[in-house]
């Protein structure tokens, strides 16, 4: 039974960007992810050892994007799908949208959007 957890809007603040303001003052990026699995164990037990926590998901992001101090949203992308594959054994493909609020003043925000499967 494949089904899909994930967060909306998760919001970190970190160091992004390839101009020298960006690389001085942290900013907010926000992240859509969904990671898909087989949730048949976890809907059975009714117990999180069974399925994804998000809040792990939520840590594992955050500390990802606000120690690595990433230039390009598409690097902070693929590193953090790679990370969830490689982290979250159940998971079986992850979705990424990464948006930069701050990237385009005329935009609501920039984004990448990546899925990963796993090999």
């Amino acid at each position: 039974m494949i089904g899909t957890t994930g967060l909306n809007d998760l919001r970190v603040d970190c160091i992004v960007g390839i101009y020298e303001h960006e690389r001085i003052k942290t900013q907010e990026v926000l992240i859509d992810v969904e990671i898909d699995y087989d949730f048949a164990k976890a809907a059975a037990s009714d117990a999180i050892p069974d399925a994804i926590d998000y809040d792990a998901v939520a840590s594992l992001l955050t500390t990802l994007l606000q120690t690595r101090r990433f230039q390009l949203i598409e690097t902070m992308a693929e590193e953090s799908a790679a990370l969830l594959l490689e982290r979250q054994e159940r998971a079986v493909a992850v979705r990424l949208e990464i948006r930069k609020p701050a990237a385009v003043p005329a935009a609501s925000s920039s984004f990448v959007r990546v899925e990963r499967v796993r090999q």
